[in-house]
């Protein structure tokens, strides 16, 4: 904040760097930046949940983020959060709780002509299957491969 001069047209950027600094965006810390900011409360928590990129729970030391986007949905992007949610017993945008896996639902990611695409631990896949996706889940939590390379 001392950097950007508390400017209140910087609030998007203090976000960006308390959450790459604490994992995610406590209530407490959006409070600290509301005041230290002069901004009002409601605004920053307002922001802070519109953006898909910020999180006001702590993720899980693995991420899977499905694109639910119109091309990807049409082609199962729904079949691969269900099956997540079932086999991991926790719903889009939660995290296991032993913090092992977030699994999260963004509205689109921009690569349509990859659907369904995902990215797993930041890493880019394309053209999946709920099988693939599970498999590729389930050996990155035993300890394997991320997942193959972006077809």
């Amino acid at each position: 904040m001392k950097r950007v001069q508390y400017r209140p047209d910087a609030l998007i950027e203090v976000l960006h760097v308390a959450q790459e600094s604490y994992g995610f965006l406590s209530e407490e810390i959006l409070h600290v930046i509301a005041r230290s900011m002069s901004v009002p409360e409601s605004q920053v928590f307002g922001v802070a949940t519109f953006y898909h990129f910020f999180s006001l729970r702590p993720k899980g030391e693995h991420s899977c983020i499905v694109c639910t986007g119109t091309a990807c949905y049409v082609k199962g992007a729904g079949e691969i959060v269900t099956v997540l949610e079932k086999a991991y017993d926790i719903k889009a945008g939660e995290t296991t709780p032993d913090g092992r896996l977030h699994v999260g639902a963004a509205r689109c990611l921009g690569s349509c002509s990859l659907a369904p695409m995902l990215t797993l631990d930041g890493k880019v896949l394309g053209n999946e299957t709920a099988d693939s996706v599970l498999e590729q889940v389930r050996g990155l939590l035993s300890g394997g491969e991320s997942g193959r390379e972006m077809r």
